[in-house]
């Protein structure tokens, strides 16, 4: 057998068993090849005691040829030494912190090798989320457990810990002033969530056999079904009015209303482009949402309110940072701020989107409708094969938004009447 290449492993062909190709240059470096063209490298060498070993090195394609020869002499040069490089690796995964796991799995879903929602690589706002709980919750209350150790009555016990608040604290950043971080049913839930997918993640890793996480008991994540009604637009559509006369930021006013009128979710908004507004097609085509790709239909209220935002118009963001480069940051902040001032505490940008898609369902929008103009799961057709939006999706947009502007300049709305009749289902192309 020749020396193995590129070449050589490319012209190799499946077969209907497994078989192996040796390297003649380096004695021990080869590579399996199974039927379904899976090719796997490997480190074949006898331990000091006589026995035979044989080293999985990685999978081609997440190693070249070139990494994985290195890798074999390495590993060979250390059983030259005396080691036992297979003994080694058990022994480390065995003593394996779960600190060291959530380390290795943030990298290796930095690398988008951890897959998540559409068995896509987790995005960049994900691993954010991803970071935070790990560091706040996981961390603090079970970094130091081996993850061999770990059992299912101690997750239960932490998802505990973390429902009542054991973690919760509060402290300052540079980058971000003041941070809280709170438990709750809602952080319970969502950090178990993860830690089962970091489970998982060790699983295929081979340092656990079994997912200590499943059959642990998560508490119902309270419903975020508070919703805004006509007074309590108008209540903050005279806050808003009254932050415009005042100069304040233009940029925290017009972000609250572009989610009372879109439905979008806040980041969408934070970090809309204008190269994603398409004023003719009535619409934002959005390049990076929770769900992917989206398109969502623009009412008038919407467009007026983004043509008076271009005359702004000063970079690639709808909505640019007040200080250095990006979209706008604020919002969280300027929702608090004006809620509050309006005498609506508790709400946020989620409680501005369930507004909108309910005054949908007032006016007599079908769930398919609602579903569409809010870019929900399900509707990605929507986004994939169309380049004008359906009629009656703009239609819907327009009545939710003509009723919401109204409210939000307190002067006379559209009725909350069905828009279609009970019996017709509105088509979503």
């Amino acid at each position: 057998m020749p020396k193995l290449t590129k070449r050589i492993l490319d012209a190799a062909g499946a077969r209907p068993t497994p078989y192996f190709l040796w390297c003649s240059d380096l004695k021990g470096f080869g590579v399996r090849i199974f039927p379904s063209g899976r090719r796997v490298y490997y480190a074949d060498y006898r331990t000091a005691a006589g026995m035979r070993r044989r080293m999985s090195l990685g999978e081609h394609g997440k190693l070249t040829v070139d990494e994985a020869r290195r890798l074999a002499i390495t590993t060979l040069g250390d059983v030259i030494r005396g080691d036992d490089p297979i003994e080694e690796r058990v022994t480390r995964r065995k003593s394996l912190t779960i600190a060291e796991l959530c380390r290795r799995y943030l990298e290796a879903a930095g690398a988008g090798l951890v897959l998540g929602r559409g068995r896509k690589p987790k995005k960049a706002t994900t691993l954010v989320s991803d970071r935070g709980r790990i560091e706040h919750h996981i961390v603090p209350l079970l970094g130091s457990r081996l993850v061999r150790d770990l059992t299912t009555a101690e997750v239960q016990r932490f998802v505990r810990d973390v429902q009542a608040g054991r973690t919760a604290k509060r402290y300052k950043t540079k980058a971000r002033g003041m941070v809280l971080v709170e438990g709750g049913a809602g952080a319970a839930a969502r950090t178990a969530g993860l830690l089962g997918g970091i489970m998982s993640y060790a699983i295929g890793e081979g340092v656990i056999a079994l997912n200590p996480v499943r059959g642990v008991k998560r508490p119902a994540d309270r419903k975020k079904d508070r919703r805004l009604s006509p007074e309590e637009y108008r209540a903050l559509g005279r806050v808003l009015a009254e932050a415009e006369g005042d100069r304040e930021s233009w940029q925290a006013v017009s972000s609250i209303q572009l989610l009372c009128l879109t439905g979008c979710r806040m980041r969408e908004i934070a970090n809309l482009r204008w190269t994603e507004v398409d004023f003719a097609g009535r619409c934002l085509r959005l390049d990076n949402t929770k769900e992917g790709r989206s398109i969502r239909p623009l009412g008038q209220a919407a467009v007026a309110l983004l043509r008076q935002i271009e005359e702004r118009r000063a970079g690639p963001y709808v909505l640019p940072a007040t200080r250095g480069e990006g979209g706008f940051g604020g919002i969280p902040d300027a929702i608090e701020r004006y809620s509050k001032r309006a005498g609506l505490p508790g709400i946020g940008a989620h409680t501005l989107r369930h507004s909108f898609a309910s005054t949908a369902a007032d006016l007599g929008c079908s769930d398919s409708t609602i579903g569409a103009m809010l870019g929900h799961a399900g509707h990605g057709v929507t986004s994939r094969y169309i380049h004008h939006l359906d009629a009656v999706l703009i239609m819907a947009a327009d009545r939710v938004t003509t009723a919401m502007a109204g409210w939000l300049k307190d002067r006379y709305a559209e009725r909350l009447e069905p828009a279609y009749p009970a019996s017709r289902t509105v088509p979503l192309s």
